[in-house]
């Protein structure tokens, strides 16, 4: 039996339920050693004070966003390699998502053997895709897909702001959870919108559902 120390990994969910699924699944299929955080908030004081080999954050988290507690991950250089995990399959998601600098992207269709696998690909310095995602869909020229997808053409804010408006979180909140200001989320809102040709949330909340672009 190895003597060697297990990874640390801190698990962010909004659920106690699904975390302390996954912690079963990490601790005995995997050298781990799990915590666990129910927001976005309370990931952040953690990495802050303990930081993880590893995090693995639902994308959904309620508080402070995963992205943003990814963003604050690579400025403050905080060893931690951060994974999303996501039932979205959108480009424009799993592609914020990466340029978020996240070392892993998993989705929830993935077997308990993937994420082991990824866990430790990430743990080894290596970023992990899931195997649900073809990178060559992901990664398509900008000539191939110059005719589609009117989410291509917001920027990563835009799409983040966009994100949590569909879900009906209100702009002060959604300014809390990305460290805007709430006039800055206006601004990003009423951008958003003129660029998807939609003027109200209803819209943007039918446009989402439509596109399949709701968890």
């Amino acid at each position: 039996m190895s003597n060697a120390r297990p990874l640390t990994l801190l698990l962010g969910d909004e659920f106690a339920l699904s975390r302390d699924a996954l912690a079963c699944v990490c601790e005995h299929g995997g050298p781990f050693q799990t915590a666990q955080a129910a927001d976005g908030d309370a990931v952040w004081a953690f990495l802050r004070t303990s930081p993880p080999d590893l995090a693995l954050l639902d994308l959904a988290l309620p508080g402070l966003h995963p992205l943003e507690i990814a963003s604050r991950l690579e400025d403050s250089r905080l060893p931690t390699r951060l994974g999303i995990l996501t039932q979205r399959h959108d480009r424009k998601t799993l592609l914020e998502i990466l340029r978020a600098q996240a070392r892993g992207l998993f989705l929830k269709s993935d077997p308990a053997s993937a994420l082991l696998d990824g866990l430790l690909r990430m743990a080894s310095g290596s970023i992990f895709l899931s195997p649900g995602i073809d990178p060559q869909s992901l990664f398509q020229s900008e000539g191939a897909r110059s005719l589609i997808k009117p989410l291509d053409t917001l920027s990563a804010r835009e799409h983040q702001v966009f994100s949590l408006l569909v879900q009906g979180i209100r702009a002060k909140e959604i300014a809390a959870r990305l460290n805007l200001s709430p006039k800055t989320v206006d601004t990003y809102r009423a951008s958003l919108m003129r660029k998807l040709d939609i003027h109200d949330v209803a819209g943007l909340v039918k446009f989402a559902i439509h596109h399949r672009l709701t968890d």
